[in-house]
């Protein structure tokens, strides 16, 4: 039996899912709200950066939750909420509903020529037309740049969603100002679910990004080797250099391993073109059984000939990327190491650390589990975290 909700004298009772949706449709009150403010701010300051950030955050909060759950119990409000996100945007929502809708069915969407769609069609052309012929110099520098980049911006949000998988980013601020768009993974398992109620529905074994979507491509570079491979290509060049990073990493390495028991057996993800973590562990940790590990075999060998014939004693040098080169054989190491370079779902080893103690260089911005700063300049910190840490 539904729970039933007394109100005050006058308003009927209401059962308990029915309460829910009421507080739902509040929320999709204050969505549309947010577009209707958009409006405003376009008419207030008709810029080329605001009609490209509105037409991206718009389509992928108001106009992309409406398609799912149309947000008033109206038909004729909800038509013209449509109406409006069409002008608004520039783009027909009944042709972007059959296209979005498509796509969770994965399927190529057919162009079907509607009444609905004729309509929307039909008032997008004549406010372009309108503002060509009556501001023709708005149009042309203002409006039509402003238009293209923001479907450039929706289009790189869409590709990056999906480039690894359906993928989601969990940032607070981001899924506050885009009304948990972040929950992406969740959004495609539950299509129907209220985009406040994404939050309690999780999938653990979902791809995850410290990135919103449309910045992803951040990605390339945080775990890329363009950049970081050259910034270490230079370290190699200078000794001076190489004293100074190897002196800001040994102070972190050492303040953490303080923080847990002696090792006996590490793994190095990624032996690395300078391979620092190797030649502070064989300093701190003289006792413990070192292996690299590291997809490009000439790294590895860049690792061995820096290292020296002495140094490697010891040492195992494993060709192969994490996990897929760890046999059931190789693994119970009781420390692993991540570097900033690492190419891989960096969230999950925060969620699920792989062994007892787990060391993962990350960027300053990213404190989990026991951190220790680096270095500002190298704008580094290193993280250690356990199965029982946060």
């Amino acid at each position: 039996m539904a729970t039933v909700v007394v109100h005050s004298p006058g308003i009927p009772k209401q059962s308990g899912a029915a309460a829910a949706d009421r507080r739902l449709h509040k929320w999709d009150v204050w969505a549309a709200t947010m577009a209707g403010l958009q409006g405003l701010v376009l008419l207030a300051a008709p810029r080329v950066a605001v009609i490209t950030i509105g037409l991206w955050w718009n389509s992928n909060t108001v106009a992309h939750n409406f398609v799912h759950r149309p947000f008033f119990r109206s038909r004729l409000a909800n038509r013209v909420f449509a109406l409006y996100l069409s002008v608004l945007l520039g783009i027909p929502q009944s042709l972007w509903r059959d296209r979005h809708l498509a796509h969770h069915a994965g399927r190529r969407s057919r162009l079907r020529i509607t009444p609905r769609l004729a309509v929307e069609a039909a008032l997008v052309l004549s406010l372009w037309a309108a503002l060509a012929l009556f501001r023709p110099a708005f149009f042309f520098t203002t409006y039509v740049p402003g238009y293209a980049l923001g479907l450039v911006l929706c289009a790189i949000q869409g590709h990056y969603e999906h480039a690894r998988g359906v993928t989601s980013h969990y940032g607070r601020i981001y899924n506050f100002l885009a009304l948990n768009d972040g929950y992406h993974a969740e959004h495609h398992a539950n299509p129907s679910r209220h985009w406040t109620q994404l939050p309690d529905r999780i999938a653990g074994n979902s791809h995850t990004s410290g990135w919103p979507a449309a910045l992803r491509w951040m990605d390339s570079i945080s775990t890329g080797n363009f950049i970081l491979e050259s910034l270490e290509r230079i370290v190699l060049r200078s000794p001076r250099l190489q004293r100074t990073v190897l002196t800001s990493h040994r102070r972190a390495f050492h303040a953490l391993l303080s923080r847990t028991a002696p090792p006996e057996r590490v793994l190095i993800v990624g032996g690395g073109l300078f391979p620092r973590s190797a030649l502070i562990l064989r300093e701190l940790l003289p006792d413990a059984h070192l292996t690299l590990l590291d997809a490009a075999a000439a790294n590895l060998a860049a690792a061995r000939a820096f290292l020296g014939s002495h140094a490697v004693d010891g040492i195992d040098f494993v060709h192969g990327a994490w996990p897929a080169a760890m046999t059931p054989s190789a693994r119970g190491f009781d420390l692993v190491v991540f570097p900033l370079c690492f190419r891989g779902d960096r969230a999950a080893l925060y969620r699920h650390p792989p062994a007892a103690a787990v060391l993962i260089h990350d960027w300053i911005w990213r404190p989990r589990g026991n951190s220790v700063m680096v270095s500002r300049i190298l704008a580094k910190r290193l993280n250690l975290v356990t199965p029982c840490a946060p």
